[in-house]
């Protein structure tokens, strides 16, 4: 069964890869990856404040020196937080490159356009394959605006695609006012790929020790639902190819979001519960469906379920949403 799928210009032998955690820090693991069949290997980000440390550092002093809240700076993170920094970064991207034969895509994560945008040269410089661009911002400021938001996040992307010839995929939120008409945006400043959807990690508070705990739960296959809703939206509409992570367990799901249009599907929770072995099962039972279904290829069903031709995606949604209501039955409560 002929799998091939197109992702950020790299044509790979099937969609199925691990999404971006540190899992990939480990060389032997990463080995393993290979051997399952991964079709790439997608690293974690590169946080800004790990190039430009000093502005965490001020942030803290601030605190400090004014006192108030002290308990709120557990919010921030230490810089011995990260695992990789940033020359750590570059040498492991070129460690990659000589362990594996399979695309090597790295990623940022920035939230100004700032001096960090010259490292996206020094991470191509590395030899990564392509460039994952993670916008993560949680928009917590009170004061700016949505169009703000999305101008400040073009502006970064802006500045990224001028500094590197690698392709350039961007890692979005499902929060924007107009995910669509941003899609759009991205798509007309000339990236290549866009990732869907980025998962915000909840903090969590103990009340007894003051402090904020941050908690890393695994996805569900409920999670995928979101994203099967944009990928079918956006499919066929932007010229940038289109990723699923998050949601992604077993081939069912992977079925389902290449035929909403997903052009690769990173798995990470999978993985981490199953092993490589994750990867290499999806692959096998994919192309079986395939066949037990009378495909000829993969792209024969990939976007068969997307909503090109539908004339109004919106329209299509809202009578969707009325059916579900008008659908739903009370039952009456269990007795006790």
């Amino acid at each position: 069964m002929d799998l091939t799928t197109r992702y950020l210009g790299l044509t790979l032998p099937h969609p199925f890869m691990p999404g971006a955690s540190p899992m990939v820090d480990d060389l032997d693991f990463v080995r393993r990856l290979e051997d399952a069949g991964a079709a790439a290997i997608v690293m974690h980000s590169l946080f800004e404040e790990q190039i430009t440390r000093e502005e965490v550092g001020t942030i803290r002093q601030m605190e400090v020196v004014s006192g108030a809240y002290a308990e709120a700076l557990t919010y921030f993170p230490e810089p011995e937080d990260f695992r990789l920094g940033p020359d750590l970064y570059l040498e492991h991207v070129r460690r990659l490159k000589e362990a594996v034969s399979i695309p090597v895509i790295a990623s940022l994560n920035g939230a100004t356009p700032g001096g960090w945008v010259a490292f996206a040269t020094r991470i191509a410089e590395a030899g990564a394959d392509a460039l994952e661009l993670n916008l993560y911002d949680v928009g917590a400021h009170a004061d700016e605006p949505g169009f703000s938001l999305e101008r400040r996040f073009l502006d970064i992307v802006r500045a990224v695609r001028a500094a590197v010839k690698i392709p350039l995929a961007v890692k979005l939120s499902p929060f924007f006012s107009s995910l669509g008409s941003f899609a759009s945006e991205l798509d007309a400043a000339s990236v290549d790929g866009l990732v869907l959807f980025n998962r915000f990690y909840q903090p969590d508070i103990d009340p007894e020790t003051l402090d904020v705990t941050p908690s890393l739960r695994l996805s569900t296959r409920d999670e995928l639902l979101l994203r099967l809703r944009w990928l079918a939206m956006l499919s066929g509409r932007v010229r940038a190819s289109l990723a699923v992570t998050g949601g992604v367990h077993d081939a069912r799901d992977a079925i389902k979001a290449i035929m909403a249009g997903a052009d690769a599907v990173q798995m990470v929770s999978a993985i981490l519960l199953r092993g490589p072995k994750a990867l290499a099962d999806v692959r096998t039972e994919v192309a079986w469906w395939l066949e037990e279904h009378e495909y000829k290829s993969l792209a024969q069903m990939k976007g068969s379920m997307s909503l090109l031709s539908c004339p109004d995606p919106a329209a299509f949604e809202r009578a969707n949403y009325a059916r579900v209501l008008q659908s739903y039955k009370l039952t009456e409560p269990a007795a006790i």
